[in-house]
């Protein structure tokens, strides 16, 4: 049974090291997968999740008002059957997207793993992660 996770913690922490990790492991077993990045997160180049420990991977860049379930879809129709999505930078998905990704898990039977930070400096959690918590 496919599930939706949510791994946070704070900066610096490890987070994407360990999407990139999982990513791998996937891959190893001869599984595929799609990272989804958030569009506005291009410190590594468009479209590229990298950790600080310098391991690096391309993602699927993602705004605000896409919807990660038709982009999920379409990348399927594409490219055959998808073992697992993961997201980085979590954090940055709106209430829409959560729910588009619980779809994911719900009706196309794909675990999703998603890494973010839980609030922001002020202690105020963020939208995404609001809803991945509830």
């Amino acid at each position: 049974m496919a599930k939706l996770y949510f791994y946070y913690s704070a900066m610096n922490a490890g987070k994407t090291t360990t999407l990139l990790q999982s990513a791998y492991n996937y891959h190893e077993r001869g599984m595929r997968t799609r990272i989804l990045t958030p569009m506005l997160d291009n410190r590594a180049g468009e479209g590229v999740v990298a950790s600080r420990i310098g391991l690096r991977a391309n993602g699927m860049r993602f705004a605000r008002a896409d919807d990660l379930l038709a982009l999920i879809d379409a990348d399927i129709a594409e490219n055959g059957k998808l073992d697992c999505v993961l997201v980085d930078e979590a954090q940055f998905l709106s209430k829409a997207q959560v729910w588009q990704l619980s779809d994911v898990v719900d009706r196309r039977g794909i675990p999703v793993l998603a890494f973010g930070l839980r609030t922001d400096f002020r202690g105020e959690l963020f939208e995404g992660s609001q809803y991945l918590l509830a």
